[in-house]
């Protein structure tokens, strides 16, 4: 029996299909027996009214796998997007994955480059040594005794991504309606749309090469080692590249590292995402911890550029406003300053006045924003110390949702790989010099400190 994704068109419409019935008798269902509940036992029964929506949703988005699979990782991070019952289902796309057998990766490389991967590679390990939602990863190396890794796209999946996020479009408008589960239905097609256009990008293996290519000539920050991409070897559903010896997050912690190699490595994930926004203006947006090696010689590989956001100094600007105006304690006029920004972001509508943005939408927002700034409310922070990320009551939930009126292009980009940083230096528990990022002196003086550890370790 093949184990790739379902490809036809008929089987992957039985799928939503049935997916967006079960979905509409759940939530009519629900609605008819929260009319005859006591009120203390209504969060209980919204809790596991969630939870059954995000079964149904992840149920029908494993049976599709490939892209659909790829949207339940994205969406379980999209922390003001969907309830935490609902992404806490969709949070399993980031573990089920099933490799490609051998008959199937042969059949991508004929199609690709005409011959098997055993004609093409001095050598090539039939069995993958990693598996994602879109490919796996195989070792080879070249006739030179290059050692590669070597990432095959699943049979298919392209062809897959309009009709997977045509199903889900459908499928988060039946959970909105007569709710505030979901946000309106603009929203859902601005995020629905972000997230095809980046799915098509990452799915060509060359677009993934060029940026590989472009982030080895114009990153220049200490201890950060980018693989390099064969082009001889690479196509639109193959990319061949550096093998780089290193440890995953997890086999790295198990090894019992130092504080001092803790506090290294965490300084460097931070430099590496600030440098990424603040210098570069473009992102790594796949936040995942199998994304980065932690090496022998105090250096961090960085993998995977399928997903890249090039970031706009606008809205750079306006997060430093945002950012420095609440970092400023509640000073006077900080608010209108928060708020100017969030206009400029499309996070809010210039008919929101300033008094209802301070007193419905602010309080609503506030942990969320004092958990974001933790770090930086000192020149260092201590990531074990980290609180963890707040899950807003139904009441500022359907604040928030009543009150936003978009986001800016590069947010949801930024949000996901800021959440990926932060759940990261918690787990590494590592002590960093922050202050604040969007000042230059801050960002500046982390820098410093993120160089001369690289040094001492080299």
């Amino acid at each position: 029996m093949s184990n790739a994704p379902a490809t036809g068109k008929l089987k992957r419409g039985a799928i939503s299909g049935l997916a967006l019935a079960r979905a509409g008798i759940t939530q009519l269902g629900h609605q008819a027996r929260q009319l005859t509940r006591d009120d203390e036992d209504k969060p209980a029964a919204q809790d596991q009214h969630e939870a059954e929506l995000g079964r149904i949703l992840f149920r029908a988005l494993n049976q599709l796998k490939g892209t659909a699979l790829k949207v339940s990782q994205l969406l379980s991070m999209e922390a003001d997007f969907l309830p935490q019952g609902i992404r806490s289902e969709l949070a399993k796309g980031c573990y089920q994955v099933t490799p490609l057998n051998r008959a199937l990766v042969h059949k991508v490389f004929s199609s690709e480059f005409g011959q098997a991967p055993e004609q093409l590679f001095a050598q090539f390990e039939a069995n993958s040594f990693a598996a994602a939602s879109l490919g796996q990863v195989h070792h080879a190396s070249l006739a030179d005794g290059t050692l590669l890794a070597v990432k095959v796209q699943y049979p298919g999946i392209a062809a897959s991504v309009k009709s997977d996020i045509r199903m889900l479009r459908g499928i988060l408008q039946t959970l909105g309606l007569g709710s505030n589960l979901i946000p309106r239905q603009e929203l859902i097609d601005r995020m629905m749309n972000e997230i095809e256009h980046k799915l098509v990008e990452e799915l060509d293996y060359q677009h993934e090469a060029a940026q590989l290519r472009w982030f080895r000539q114009h990153v220049s920050l200490p201890g950060i080692v980018i693989p390099r991409a064969i082009s001889s070897h690479s196509s639109r559903r193959v990319l061949s590249m550096q093998r780089l010896d290193g440890l995953h997050l997890e086999p790295w912690l198990a090894t019992g590292p130092s504080q001092a190699q803790r506090d290294h490595f965490g300084q460097l994930l931070y430099d590496w995402f600030w440098t990424s926004v603040r210098q570069l203006g473009r992102l790594h947006a796949d936040p995942h911890p199998g994304n980065f090696l932690f090496m022998a010689d105090g250096q961090l590989g960085v993998l995977d550029f399928g997903c890249t956001k090039t970031i706009s100094a606008a809205f750079c600007a306006a997060m430093a406003q945002a950012w420095s105006a609440l970092l400023a304690h509640g000073e006077a006029d900080s608010y209108a300053a928060v708020r100017d920004a969030y206009l400029a972001l499309g996070v809010i509508s210039p008919e929101l006045s300033l008094a209802d943005f301070e007193t419905e939408l602010m309080p609503a927002i506030t942990p969320l924003i004092d958990w974001q700034l933790e770090p930086y409310r000192t020149t260092h922070f201590d990531f074990s110390q980290k609180t963890p990320y707040p899950s807003p009551d139904r009441s500022q939930n359907k604040t928030m949702m009543l009150l936003a009126a978009g986001f800016h292009q590069d947010l949801p980009y930024f949000d996901r790989a800021y959440l990926g940083l932060m759940h990261m230096l918690k787990k590494i528990g590592a002590n960093v010099a922050t202050g604040n990022p969007w000042t230059h002196q801050s960002f500046d003086t982390a820098l410093t400190s993120t160089t001369n550890s690289v040094r001492e370790i080299l």
